[in-house]
This record gives structure tokens, sequence and C-alpha cells, in this order.
């Protein structure tokens, strides 16, 4: 079902003059900002994936796919196209968190043994099913996950964690480079497409701060997108930062793999 757009995104270039201001900043110290792309909870084909895909265009796309959600449907449609990884959305896309508490799949309600073999075991189904497109990264439903599994990652053949909001550091645990998004236009609470000129912010202060030596300078700026829920406000504001950071001789998107340094 598509999220009513109660703020509805109209194209224009702006809402994103702060981005584009500092992206000119980039562009007078020499430097080059980094974006990177991935969308959340993939499981089949569909005209919303189809459209997904049409809007990233040339620009690397990081699929988060659901182990339990999917099969060999998928595979065939993404086969070949070379812009597209994919990285795992936890096990089955469950809440296993008590009643009341926020939502969580890989929680502390599961033995962390238990959830790392569960994760081993659909790790090895996408590889089956996707190949070379696979990288080892998790995506936690959510972006929660147990503190006490995340040591036990790199022993399941993880050696990437991606959540939400920046990093505080880039090695969570011995082998695994943690790799976060950072803006998302759906407001969860309100259920609605945030302002394209809020977005831009988001991504102009994360920009900012690393070019004042204030955030880690190495971690990409990621934008987080769900194309089965996205509806055309949100679709129009991402179409908007794709064209953005092509144009732009101090941007430019790099795969989840360059992020990484896979």
């Amino acid at each position: 079902m598509a999220l009513p757009s109660l703020a509805p995104h109209r194209s224009s270039a702006a809402p994103w003059r702060v981005l584009a201001a500092e992206l000119d900043a980039w562009a007078a110290a020499g430097q080059v900002a980094r974006f990177w792309w991935r969308d959340d909870d993939a499981v089949a084909p569909s005209p919303a994936l189809d459209r997904l895909l049409a809007l990233a265009g040339d620009a690397p796309l990081t699929l988060a796919v659901i182990p339990e959600g999917t099969g060999p449907e998928l595979a065939r449609r993404l086969a070949g196209v070379g812009s597209v990884t994919i990285a795992q959305h936890g096990i089955a896309h469950e809440n296993h968190a008590p009643p009341g508490q926020k939502r969580i799949e890989l929680g502390s309600g599961v033995p962390p043994e238990l959830a790392a073999a569960a994760l081993a075991g659909s790790h090895r189904r996408l590889a089956a099913l996707f190949g070379e497109a696979l990288l080892p990264v998790l995506v936690p439903p959510w972006n929660r996950i147990a503190p006490a599994l995340i040591p036990l990652l790199p022993g399941c053949g993880f050696g990437g964690l991606s959540g939400f909001g920046p990093r505080r550091q880039r090695l969570v645990a011995p082998g695994l480079v943690q790799i976060n998004t950072h803006a998302d236009p759906v407001d969860w609470r309100a259920r609605y497409c945030r302002p394209a000129a809020e977005i831009a912010a988001v991504l102009a202060g994360h920009l900012a701060d690393q070019r004042l030596g204030r955030a880690d300078a190495e971690e990409p700026a990621g934008f987080l997108t769900h194309h089965l829920l996205d509806d055309a406000a949100v679709e129009a504001l991402a179409a908007d930062l794709a064209a953005l950071v092509a144009a732009h001789p101090a941007a430019r998107w790099i795969g989840l793999a360059e992020a990484l340094a896979l």
C-alpha cells in the first residue's frame, strides 16, 4: 500500500539548494562527496521495483533482500543488472519484540548463537540465488540488532553491517565494517513523504560535518528507500536527488562494495 503524501513533493531545484551549496563547498575544497543508495524489503519482481531500477538508472543500488520471502523470480529479474548488489535483510523480517517495545527481529529474545546460525543459513540461501551479486552485508530489519549478536556476524560470513544514522566507528567488531544510511524520505510516524528540503538538509548536514572534521570522513552519505511502500512523492524526491548527484562535479554515487572497501 502506498504511503499517503500529506506533504506532497514537487519537483523543483529550490528545495535542494542547501545540498547543492554544500557540494559547491566540497568542490571549492577540491573534494568529491560520495553517496550510496540502499532500498529495503525486496522480495520479488514488481512494478514498484521496475520503477526503482528506472529511477536509479546507472547509479549503483543495493537491495536489502528478505531471505525467507524471496526466490528465483527476483534473481531472474536482476540477472544482468550490473548496477545492483544484494545485501541480506535479516531472516524473515519478523518482529520478535515483546508487546509495547520497538520492533526487532535480531533481538535479545533469541539466543545470539541461534540467531547467528539462522543468519548464516539464510546467507547461504541468498548466495545460491544471487551468486556474486550478494555482498557479505547484513541489514537488520528496522535497523536494530542485539549488541551481543554483532561480534558473531563475521563468523557467519558477514563483513559489513548497515543500519541508520552516523556511525560511531568504522569497525564495530573485528572484521565487521559499519556502513549506514542517513536520510529516509518517509516519516514513519506520520506516514508521509518528508519535504525534499528536509532530506536535502539532512544530507547537507552530514557532508558538512565530514568536510569540517566533525564526523567520519570515510562514511558516504546514505539514502534509504522502500520501493514497496514508496509513493509518487517519494519517487519524485528520489529522482531529484539522483539527478543532482549525477550532475554535480563534486558528487558521485558509489556502490556498497566500494563504500566498505570489500
